[in-house]
This record gives C-alpha cells, sequence and structure tokens, in this order.
C-alpha cells in the first residue's frame, strides 16, 4: 500500500520522524489506489446522488426550484451554498467522481501489467513433498513411466489445463488462469462504464413536449415542455428539423375479452430536415432517427376543441386544449384558460371524457376510444391579472383571486357534447364545444454514451461470470522406480477461495493414469 515511516529511506528524506514529501506521496497514491479506498468512494458516489434526487435539479425544471425556494427559504440558502440545485454539475459531485476514477485506473493498471507477466509464466515446478499438499494421492503402477505421462495429458488436455512436461517425466499444470483475467475485466469496463454515464451526462440531453394534430414542433429549446441537458451541450445549436403530426390512430379491443386494451397506436408526422420534408411513421419502441437525435413515442391523450367569447362577446380563446389521461379509459383533466378575456378573465376547468357517463362515483368515462365524446366542466373568473414574466403550468388552475360561476345558489357544472356551447351566468361569457383533437407525446434525446454503456455493462458481466465461473487450479504428476513397481504421486492446490474441488481432480487424475493397474493401497491425504 505504501511506505512505513520507519522505512530508513523515508526517515532519510523527512525531517525526525516525518515523511518527506516524495515518500508521502508515494504513499498517498498507495491508498488512493487501493480497492478499500475505490469502494469507499464508489459508496460516497451514491450517497452524493441522493440529493439530485429529493431537491429539484435546475437542469430538469427551473421552476420547481423556485416554488422550493419560496416554500423553504431556510434550506434555500443552505442549497444554494452547497450547489444542490445542481448535484450533479457540482465542483463536490465531481470531485469524488473524478477521484474514483483515477483510484480505479492506478488500482487496474498495475494488476494488468502483473497479470500479463503471470500468463506467460509456466506452471511452477513440482514440490518436493506432495503429500503436504490440501489434495495429494499415490498408488503404485506396472504401467511404465511414458505411459503414465501420456495418459495424464491426455486427461488435462480434456479438462482445460495448461502443462508443461518436465525432463524428468514430471507433468505440471494449471487451470482457471483468467480467473483473474475475468476479474480485471470486470473493473476494466466499469471504468468505461463510468465514462459512459459522464459522457451522457455531460454532452447528452433530453426533453420532452406535446403535439396535437394540425400543429407542429421544432428542436429548440423554447418548444419542449421539460428539457433537461447536460453542462456540455450548446442549447443554441441543437440538431434542426421540425416534426408536424398530420394524424395519431389508436385502437383498442371492444370483445368482451380485454375490452379496452390498447392494440395499435400509429403516428403519421411530416419529418423536415435540411428543408427537406418526408412523411413517415412514428410508433411506440421505432424512433425517429436525425443524425444522434432520436425522436420517441411516449404517450398519447385527447384535446378538446372550444372557442371562448368574453363578456363583451369577443374571443378571448379558441383553438385546442390538452387534457391528461388519469385511468385506462382517458378519463382526462384539463384546465382552459382565458387570461385575456374582458371584464374578467375567464378560466374553466373539469374532464374530458371519451366515452362519457354518470356513474355512482361521478362522471367517467367507460372506453377508452371517443364513443361519446363529453366536457364536464365548471367555470371561474375574476379580475385581468398583471402580468409577471413567471412561467405557470397550463395543466393546472390557480384559483387565488377568482370566483367560481353560480347559478343562483348552486356552482355552474354543465355538461357539453360536440357542437353544443354554454353561456355563463351575469353576461360573464361562453364557451362552445367544437369537437376533439388527439395529441401525442414526444421525447426527443441525444445520447452519446449510450452504445459504451450497454457495452461496458454486457462485457462488465461476462468478466463477472469468467471470474465466479473459473476455477484456480494447480495438479503435479510425478513417478518415482521402487523395488515394488512404479510409483505414481499425483498433488492439487485449490487456489480459489473456496477450497472444493481439488481432490476430486487428483482421484479423477490418478484413475485416468493408472486405471486398472494399480496395485497396493492407495495413499490419500484431503487435509
Amino acid at each position: 500500500m505504501g511506505d512505513s515511516v520507519t522505512d530508513p529511506t523515508v526517515m532519510k528524506a523527512g525531517r525526525g520522524n516525518g515523511l518527506g514529501f516524495r515518500p508521502f506521496m508515494r504513499w498517498l497514491w498507495g491508498q488512493l489506489t487501493s480497492m478499500r479506498t475505490a469502494l469507499v468512494l464508489l459508496f460516497l458516489l451514491a450517497l452524493a446522488a441522493i440529493p439530485g434526487s429529493v431537491v429539484p435539479q435546475s437542469a430538469n425544471s427551473a421552476i420547481k426550484v423556485s416554488d422550493f425556494a419560496a416554500n423553504h427559504p431556510t434550506l434555500d440558502r443552505i442549497c444554494r451554498l452547497l450547489g444542490m440545485y445542481h448535484v450533479y454539475t457540482s465542483v463536490w459531485f465531481s470531485a469524488i467522481y473524478l477521484l474514483l476514477f483515477i483510484s480505479l485506473i492506478g488500482c487496474i493498471i498495475p494488476r494488468i501489467i502483473s497479470h500479463a507477466k503471470v500468463l506467460r509464466r509456466q506452471p511452477p515446478r513440482v514440490p518436493a513433498r506432495l503429500d503436504r499438499l490440501a489434495a495429494y494421492a499415490s498408488t503404485t503402477t506396472s504401467v511404465s513411466a511414458a505411459e503414465v505421462s501420456r495418459r495424464a495429458q491426455q486427461w488435462l488436455r480434456s479438462h482445460r489445463y495448461r502443462f508443461v512436461v518436465d525432463d524428468v517425466g514430471s507433468v505440471r499444470a494449471e487451470a482457471g488462469r483468467h480467473r483473474e483475467t475475468g476479474n480485471l475485466v470486470f473493473h476494466v469496463f466499469l471504468v468505461f462504464l463510468l465514462v459512459g454515464v459522464g459522457w451522457n451526462t455531460l454532452w447528452g440531453f433530453k426533453g420532452t413536449s406535446v403535439v396535437v394534430e394540425g400543429q407542429g414542433f421544432s428542436n429548440n429549446v423554447t418548444q419542449y415542455d421539460e428539457f433537461k441537458a447536460g453542462a456540455m451541450v450548446d442549447t443554441d445549436n441543437l440538431t434542426p428539423f421540425s416534426v408536424k403530426l398530420r394524424k395519431f390512430v389508436a385502437s383498442f379491443e371492444t370483445g368482451k375479452v380485454q375490452r379496452g386494451a390498447a392494440r395499435t397506436f400509429d403516428a403519421t408526422v411530416d419529418l423536415t430536415v435540411d428543408g427537406k420534408t418526408q412523411t413517415r411513421d412514428l410508433q411506440v419502441n421505432h424512433p425517429l432517427r436525425i443524425g444522434s437525435t432520436k425522436v420517441h413515442l411516449l404517450g398519447h391523450g385527447y384535446a378538446a376543441d372550444v372557442i371562448v367569447r368574453d363578456g363583451e362577446g369577443k374571443v378571448a380563446y379558441s383553438g385546442p386544449v390538452v387534457f391528461l389521461p388519469q385511468d385506462g379509459n382517458f378519463k382526462s383533466v384539463g384546465v382552459i384558460k382565458a387570461p385575456d378575456a374582458r371584464p374578467d378573465r375567464l378560466a374553466f376547468q373539469g374532464f374530458f371524457l371519451p366515452t362519457g357517463a354518470i356513474t355512482a362515483d361521478g362522471p367517467t368515462s367507460l372506453f377508452p376510444d371517443t364513443l361519446n365524446p363529453q366536457l364536464y366542466l365548471t367555470a371561474w373568473y375574476g379580475k385581468p391579472a398583471l402580468e409577471t414574466g413567471v412561467p405557470s403550468n397550463i395543466y393546472t388552475l390557480d384559483t387565488t383571486e377568482m370566483t367560481q360561476a353560480t347559478n343562483g345558489k348552486e356552482k355552474a357544472r354543465f355538461v357539453l357534447s360536440p357542437g353544443q356551447g354554454y353561456k355563463l351566468p351575469d353576461g360573464k361569457g361562453s364557451i362552445q364545444f367544437n369537437g376533439w383533437q388527439r395529441w401525442i407525446k414526444i421525447q426527443v434525446s441525444q445520447t452519446p454514451g449510450l452504445p459504451l454503456t450497454f457495452l461496458s455493462v454486457l462485457l462488465s458481466v461476462v468478466g463477472l461470470c469468467m471470474s465466479l465461473f473459473s476455477r484456480s487450479r494447480r495438479v503435479w504428476v510425478r513417478t518415482i522406480h521402487g523395488d515394488d513397481g512404479l510409483r505414481v504421486e499425483i498433488g492439487g492446490l485449490d487456489r480459489s477461495d473456496s477450497r472444493s474441488g481439488a481432490v476430486d481432480d487428483v482421484n479423477s487424475l490418478l484413475a485416468a493414469v493408472c486405471g486398472d493397474s494399480m496395485s497396493g493401497n492407495i495413499e490419500e491425504d484431503q487435509s
């Protein structure tokens, strides 16, 4: 590991009993590159990643960070001081990551050099006292020494032993040399796995967006609903392309068995790259590929096409509004906002039901397809709000400083089918339900380190299996001429931590070498 402080060279290099600079650095390097330190750093890396999943990250959602700061001012000061809002690019997380790299590399390289020498080395010579080995057997036979050697080589070759025959006819063999090879392969590709993860973290990005039929998406940061990018991603120079959703078709099982189960999802899109437009099919698990960028289909739902008029009769909002599915029958919730309505701003919240019905639990959908589409809504109004520039969630409604519309003493709740409208009480305005459209949720991502990560995981598992299932053993065969015939001695040594099987190999080899020609008593030492 490192130099002892009692080493004369260390005593000479330093003053008194202290370490000199070079011995200290050598000791420090030994500590850093030890397997114990690597395991500690790996544990610290996992521990350091926990705040990234607990505290909102600015790379994921700036809105969540600002909400967390407003709700927890004391924790906000601590988090900003420690860099908790950008954990994976913070100095302390990067320091642990880099130290783990250095530790693993510094630990692996000397082992690779040492193992390369071992692979070129021949099995060790026959020990003087084979009977002192953990596995030992001997017998007297009438077979010649040359025949014993030939049979031993044949058995060793069939059991994948590497062997050498000495000048005196003794055989030395070993198996399981690649146990350490598998161990090194596992650790080497563990390093490459960390490289792949770091590559993805720094140069990769992932974003999602909802696209309604007839509308499009351009690969620009402002077009994303959610966007997460690595520190080295140039968000101003993303791969230029655009996608327009022409039509989305979904089919569901209508039979009694598995009724409502999804059968097909198929989106027809116009993909424009470098000024050239192609019509493509986008399906689940079949992404569009634009260079190193992929476009995946994640989900789908319904958007209600509405027109909202304010109290002055002017159109305050017109177009599709996305409703988010809540169950397998696509009972969907959503909010229709008309902040520019006058004299009062208007908002509606409620459900879109593809196959609407009233049950004991209230409004619900009986089937995921649009057999009886309905809107169940409540209305809200309030004074026009000042524009603050702070982004808000389009799927939720903040009813602060708003009043729910009522019909007398009852809250105004109403149901609309396609083509129907509703006028709010007191001339506050109206809403018209024109119909519905489908929307899809796409994910645009770039993961440059994913192939390296996948390959590293695969080869790491291969190396681990090689290490676990290889049995590292050594076997020696020696013949001694005596008055009562040829004496055959076989010794074995199991070099793995779990000492098992060496005795069986020794006995099997002895039986293969001598066969029916064994005479006298067989001596064994299986201690």
